[in-house]
């Protein structure tokens, strides 16, 4: 079995470079994610511990980013509450921040190891996990490697291959039965998804749908939202929101397109990577629209065309400023981005039609009536243009991608009960120790 893995592994981070990442992470998302650091904790990144263990059973949960830490804090917040402690592990010092903010000190935070030996050998050496969750799609073989060598149970949850993945790893079907095989369950967010896994190996799988869905919606500070709200007035709004290159500008043409059908419109451009703000700025101004900056301070004046959100961690504020949303990385990008975070905060969802990694919940939304699709700029212009027209049509759209949302929810319950056999032991060792009948380890 060694050789085999030795094979495999080494196969992998060859596939690696191509259209498998980020199902294959390690040294490959270590070398994306330089600049993402902090200096500080990069010790941790090769296996070196900031915190002591502490006494008693464990889990490692690990979440590559945002979107995946935000979708299994309540996850975590379960464990927790079964006396269990939780060391969690994310790849971004963003995500990091919004595991201390929603956590606290509940867990311990440490960035994710690299996936070389020696660092992922520290890093399970100090914490000594009982049990490895991971979300999503990130499958490091080195990682999957030394958890199975230590007969640590790994479960994924939450878990999506996307069309490419998935085509990529029926290339190289030996490979994906080498790693799949080493999973104690997998926890698919479809039926598609579950499938999939199937096919490449992994047993057993069971479909739990998005942990997204029963997260709360993305908090806000209610300060900045009325002083925004005072600054915006009566004015009509809607946003271009997680918007990858290209997209921008798509919405700003539209902006452009509406303006002189609504007096006195404010569209709110937030850009998936806020680093690109400088440069959209200055394309926005080429472009002869004035632009508010939020990461600046700048207010948003009666003329101001563009409020341009270049911050981290404040979707929960643009958001509440509209009651229309495009969501982006997908006119101009592939793959799309979640949204049930707009669905869940009262807009009406709008989007280009390569949503292919929120296939489900897209089509969950379009199909209640929730969600629509355009193809271009022309069709989104009109899209956004009936909206702002017509109260009712926004309104059911609303109405409509909110319960959907409601519909969807049941995922966490789903994800615990799969998880039930690997934490019950768990949650026995916890109370044995604080009986006094011994400690862990």
């Amino acid at each position: 079995m060694s050789e085999r893995w030795a094979r495999a592994v080494l196969s992998a981070y060859r596939f690696a470079g191509a259209a498998a990442y980020p199902l294959i992470g390690g040294y490959v998302g270590w070398r994306t994610n330089r600049g993402k650091e902090e200096r500080s904790r990069r010790r941790e990144r090769y296996g070196i511990a900031s915190r002591p263990r502490p006494h008693g059973p464990l889990v490692w949960v690990h979440a590559a980013s945002v979107g995946e830490t935000v979708a299994v804090i309540p996850l975590i917040e379960r464990i927790l509450g079964f006396g269990i402690h939780v060391v969690l592990t994310t790849g971004t010092v963003t995500s990091a921040r919004v595991a201390e903010e929603r956590l606290g000190d509940g867990i311990i935070h440490q960035y994710v190891p690299l996936d070389l030996k020696p660092a992922v050998s520290r890093f399970l050496d100090h914490w000594e996990p009982d049990l490895a969750i991971i979300a999503e799609s990130e499958i490091w073989p080195m990682t999957i490697l030394e958890l199975g060598a230590r007969r640590v149970p790994q479960v994924l949850v939450n878990g999506r291959l996307s069309d490419r993945s998935f085509a990529s790893w029926k290339k190289r079907p030996f490979i994906a039965e080498a790693l799949f095989e080493n999973l104690a369950h997998v926890v698919a967010q479809s039926e598609l998804d579950g499938e999939r896994f199937q096919a490449l190996g992994a047993r057993p799988v069971t479909v739990s749908g998005n942990l997204k869905v029963d997260t709360d919606p993305p908090p806000v500070d209610e300060k900045s939202l009325a002083d925004l709200s005072h600054q915006i007035g009566s004015r009509q709004t809607w946003a271009a929101v997680s918007t990858h290159e290209g997209e921008e500008m798509v919405a700003a043409e539209v902006h452009k397109i509406l303006r002189p059908r609504h007096k006195g419109l404010l569209t709110i451009i937030v850009p998936r990577h806020p680093n690109r703000a400088d440069a959209l700025a200055t394309e926005f101004a080429a472009a002869g629209l004035k632009v508010a900056r939020r990461s600046l301070g700048e207010p948003i004046d009666s003329d101001t065309d563009i409020l341009l959100g270049d911050t981290i961690g404040e979707m929960g504020l643009y958001l509440r400023l509209t009651e229309i949303a495009f969501v982006g990385r997908s006119l101009t990008s592939e793959g799309g981005q979640n949204p049930l975070e707009p669905a869940m905060l009262d807009t009406a969802v709008l989007a280009g039609r390569n949503v292919q990694n929120f296939r489900d919940s897209y089509q969950r939304l379009i199909d209640g009536g929730g969600a629509k699709i355009v193809r271009d700029r022309d069709m989104l212009a009109g899209a956004v243009n009936f909206l702002l027209k017509n109260k009712q049509a926004r309104e059911d759209m609303i109405a409509a991608a909110a319960a959907t949302v409601d519909d969807m929810r049941g995922a966490l319950a789903a994800t615990l009960r799969a998880l039930e056999p690997y934490i019950q032991p768990l949650i026995v060792k916890s109370r044995l120790k604080e009986g006094g009948n011994g400690s862990y380890p």
